[in-house]
């Protein structure tokens, strides 16, 4: 079979939105120029479209125009390497999953263990968060929710009232594991990050699990979030203003 054959027997395969590259198609090292002129010769007929350097996806079209790769295809090699967790979507992204606002924004934000500096892919800036604890997947859904109440004030179209009471309805929806854990992934988040899930737990009556997060705050320390004490009577006691 020719290499142009057996890609395009490989592409007929993958769903509609996956993005890859010349080394996901199993072809031999050797044969690298082949099969980019190859690919290259499908973008020219539409088959398939050209991400960013080095990378495409098979297009779906729909009646109102082709639709773009999914964000998480769009980052999946910065999440993910040699089969094992590096990262995790978060940021704008994940307010709009978590009903914090109904903006779509063209920054895809990142969480992982290193710095790293921001780039641009194609019509995304891609951007980096620094996550102080492991990542794994069972508690990356907790991690998202940590990074938004961490970032409330930068939630797009949303009043700080609006996004406490939306934490609270969210946190009462975990299961009780899941409420003992993030307490312990957010002793290594920044103290006003602390003192807002803390404030937020004690207005769910989960007094005892909240004192955790108190003890580890300096009482002194004072945390400005003009609006959120509309939302919680706790305000006071978390030194939240």
């Amino acid at each position: 079979m020719k290499v142009s054959e057996y890609i395009s027997f490989v592409i007929d395969r993958l769903p509609k939105g996956y993005v890859f590259t010349y080394m996901d198609l199993g072809v031999e090292v050797n044969k690298k120029e082949a099969v980019i002129k190859s690919l290259n010769r499908m973008v020219v007929k539409g088959k398939i479209a050209k991400l960013s350097k080095g990378k495409y996806f098979k297009p779906e079209t729909t009646p109102l125009g082709p639709v773009q790769p999914s964000q998480k295809q769009v980052v999946k090699d910065l999440l993910e390497e040699d089969c094992k967790l590096i990262g995790y979507l978060t940021g704008y992204s994940i307010y709009n999953q978590l009903g914090l606002t109904t903006q779509v924004s063209n920054t895809i934000q990142i969480g992982q263990n290193h710095p790293r500096a921001a780039f641009q892919r194609e019509r995304y800036t891609i951007t980096f968060i620094t996550q102080k604890n492991i990542i794994t997947k069972d508690n990356i859904p907790l991690l998202q929710i940590l990074d938004a109440i961490r970032y409330i004030k930068k939630i797009p179209d949303a009043r700080i009232e609006q996004s406490c009471r939306r934490f609270l309805s969210i946190l009462k929806s975990l299961s009780e594991k899941d409420t003992t854990t993030i307490i312990r992934l957010a002793l290594k988040y920044p103290p006003a990050t602390r003192a807002l899930l803390g404030a937020m737990m004690d207005e769910l009556q989960w007094t005892n699990l909240a004192e955790h997060l108190y003890k580890s705050l300096n009482p002194l320390t004072k945390y400005p979030l003009t609006g959120a004490k509309k939302a919680l009577s706790t305000t006071e006691k978390w030194n939240i203003e």
